[in-house]
C-alpha cells in the first residue's frame, strides 16, 4: 500500500514542490508525516486493518516526498558532480536499512499494543529531519518562472536521453523489486529455510543496493554513466544464473548481485536525467519519471508473490530476461545515436 500509495501521489507532491519550493514542500512533509504516524498509532489501538491499510496507504506521500531529495542534491552541485550527490543521498538508505528494524523491534512492545512504541520513535525520526531541513536553502521560484512551461512533454520523452535515463531507471526498479520480494516466499514458504536465514539474505541485499553508493562515483569517473548501467545488467544477468540454484549460499550471492546491479542501474538513470530537461522544465519531467518508475513497482510488487507461487523460482528469474535484452538494447542504441561530442561522463 506504501508503494500504490507513492505512485498516486508523486505527481501531486512534484506539482506542490514547483508552486511552493522544496524547502517548504519537504518541511510540509514533516509534520503531515507525524500527523499519519498518529493516526497509524490510532488505528493500531482501534485494530482495524482497513484503516491501517488507508494509513499506509497515506506515508505513501511522504516516500514520494523524500525521493525528491536526490534530484535536490543532483541541483546543489555542478553537472559532472551529478553521480556524486546520487550517491551521497543513496548512502542515507544503508543507515536507513539497519535504523528502521532496530526502531521497531526497539519499540514494539513499550505498550500494550504492538508496535504504538515503534511509530512513537518514528516520529522523533521526522522530528530531527524536520530540524535539519530547517537549514536546507533552495532556490527561489518566480512567479515569471513558474508561468512559463518549457518544451513540451511530447518533445522531451522523444530524446534518446530521457529514453535511456527513465528505462534505466525503471528497469533497475521493477526487476530489483520483483526478484526481491519473491525470495522471501520462495526460500521462507517454498524452499523451508528459516526467518533468520531469509532474513541474512534480504539484509545483506539491502547492504548491496547502497553501500556501493560509497564508491560508485569513482566507477562513473573510470567507466563513464552508460557502460556502468551495461555493468549493472551484466550482474543482473549473473543474479539469474547464479540464482537458479535454490541453495542458501546462492540465494545469498544472487540477492547481492541483484543489490549492485540496482545501485548502477538506478544511479545512472538518475544522474543522466538531467541532461534531458532544462532547468525550468524540471519539475514535470522529474514528476513523469518517478511516476513511471513506481507506478511499475507497485505493479510488480503486487504480482510476485502470485508469480512465485504458481511458476516458480526459476521462472521468477527467467522472466526478467526479455526486460534486461530489451534494456540492453536500448542502451546500444543511445550510444550508437551520441554525437561525438557528447561529454566523457555520459560515455
Amino acid at each position: 500500500m506504501i508503494v500504490v500509495g507513492t505512485a498516486s501521489s508523486i505527481i501531486p507532491v512534484v506539482y506542490i514542490t514547483s508552486k511552493i519550493g522544496r524547502r517548504r514542500t519537504f518541511l510540509g512533509v514533516c509534520v503531515y508525516t507525524i500527523a499519519v504516524i498518529a493516526l497509524a498509532i490510532m488505528v493500531l489501538e482501534l485494530k482495524s486493518f482497513y484503516l491501517f491499510c488507508l494509513s499506509t496507504f497515506l506515508f505513501g506521500v511522504t516516500v514520494a516526498t523524500m525521493n525528491q531529495f536526490r534530484f535536490a542534491a543532483i541541483e546543489s552541485v555542478d553537472e559532472n558532480l551529478s553521480a556524486t550527490a546520487t550517491s551521497a543521498v543513496l548512502i542515507g538508505g544503508l543507515v536507513s536499512a539497519f535504523l528502521g528494524p532496530e526502531l521497531a523491534t526497539l519499540g514494539k512492545d513499550w505498550f500494550d499494543t504492538a508496535f504504538v512504541g515503534s511509530f512513537l520513535l518514528l516520529s522523533i525520526c521526522f522530528i530531527v529531519a524536520f530540524l535539519l531541513l530547517w537549514f536546507y536553502r533552495s532556490d527561489y521560484v518566480s512567479e515569471p518562472e513558474q508561468k512559463q512551461s518549457g518544451r513540451s512533454l511530447g518533445v522531451i520523452i522523444k530524446q534518446p536521453v530521457f529514453i535511456v535515463a527513465v528505462s534505466s531507471a525503471a528497469v533497475g526498479y521493477v526487476i530489483m523489486s520483483y526478484i526481491m520480494t519473491a525470495t522471501p516466499i520462495s526460500m521462507h514458504v517454498i524452499d523451508g529455510f528459516s526467518l533468520a536465514q531469509t532474513k541474512l539474505v534480504i539484509q545483506s541485499h539491502v547492504i548491496a543496493m547502497f553501500l556501493p553508493s560509497l564508491f560508485t562515483p569513482i566507477v562513473v569517473k573510470l567507466f563513464g554513466l552508460s557502460k556502468m548501467m551495461i555493468i549493472g545488467i551484466i550482474l543482473y544477468f549473473a543474479c539469474i544464473i547464479i540464482g537458479y540454484n535454490h541453495s542458501l549460499t546462492n540465494y545469498w550471492a544472487a540477492l547481492i548481485l541483484l543489490g549492485l546491479g540496482w545501485n548502477f542501474l538506478f544511479i545512472g538513470g538518475t544522474s543522466l536525467l538531467p541532461k534531458a530537461y532544462h532547468d525550468i522544465e524540471k519539475f514535470k519531467v522529474q514528476s513523469v519519471n518517478d511516476f513511471l518508475i513506481f507506478a511499475m513497482q507497485a505493479m510488480v510488487l503486487l504480482s510476485a508473490g502470485w508469480f512465485v507461487f504458481n511458476f516458480g523460482w526459476g521462472v521468477v528469474l527467467l522472466s526478467t530476461i526479455p526486460l534486461l535484452l530489451l534494456q540492453l538494447s536500448i542502451l546500444w542504441w543511445w550510444l550508437r545515436k551520441k554525437p561525438i561530442h557528447a561529454t566523457r561522463n555520459s560515455k
